[in-house]
């Protein structure tokens, strides 16, 4: 059984593309083939034109691929200073500052609220400056309020920096408030790409996803 058929698409530096579809898509499979977890068994992935297809996932962070994964992955001991520095971040506190929590650089991760955890994964993922970044469901197990300022933010900084952005949501109004271009996947298939109210109104994306309502 194949995960993904014939899917193609681009992200331009300083584009928020969101990628959407209902549970086995394909979703997690196409971040995995980009990061180099799995291996694709035809196709070619590029990076700035370059063929990066088959580089492991050490690799690709060496080649400016950062991600940011759906439940936040970070050492629960070491404090928020100590966890962006691991990453090898030439100024952690900077990165602190820019995503907002330089305040909770001394408090152990273990101690800190979900939300400021994904900011952190987030500082994370910008420790190499990424020319692409993945993020996978970034704003799960948040609050609303919470949800706006971290994909406002990742927003700037992906137009700021020239960051091209992929993430997987299933908010949509997250999706649809915050993504510059959306590609909507169904049964490993792109079945719909283009601006959020083009997608949304499209009826086999509302027949598989989003409902009639």
């Amino acid at each position: 059984m194949e995960a993904l058929r014939g899917v193609s698409f681009t992200v331009a530096a300083g584009e928020m593309v969101a990628l959407i579809g209902p549970n086995g898509a394909g979703k997690s499979t196409c971040f995995n083939l980009l990061n180099g977890q799995i291996e694709p068994d035809a196709g070619e992935f590029f990076l700035d034109g370059r063929s990066v297809t088959g580089k492991r996932p050490r690799e690709m962070w060496r080649l400016g691929v950062g991600r940011t994964f759906q439940i936040a992955a970070t050492f629960g001991s070491l404090t928020v200073r100590e966890n962006v520095s691991v990453a090898r971040a030439a100024n952690p506190d900077l990165l602190l500052s820019v995503v907002g929590i330089q305040h909770l650089a001394d408090k152990p991760c273990a101690e800190l609220a979900y939300g400021d955890l994904k900011r952190v994964e987030l500082a994370l993922a910008l420790a190499n400056k990424p020319r692409l970044l993945l993020m996978d469901e970034p704003t799960a197990g948040m609050a609303a309020d919470e949800r706006e300022a971290l994909m406002t933010l990742v927003a700037r900084l992906s137009k700021q920096d020239g960051i091209a952005v992929l993430f997987t949501e299933h908010d949509m109004e997250v999706v649809f408030g915050h993504a510059d271009r959306v590609l909507a996947l169904a049964a490993g298939e792109i079945i719909a790409a283009g601006a959020p109210e083009a997608v949304r109104a499209d009826p086999r994306v509302q027949e598989v996803y989003l409902g009639h309502a």
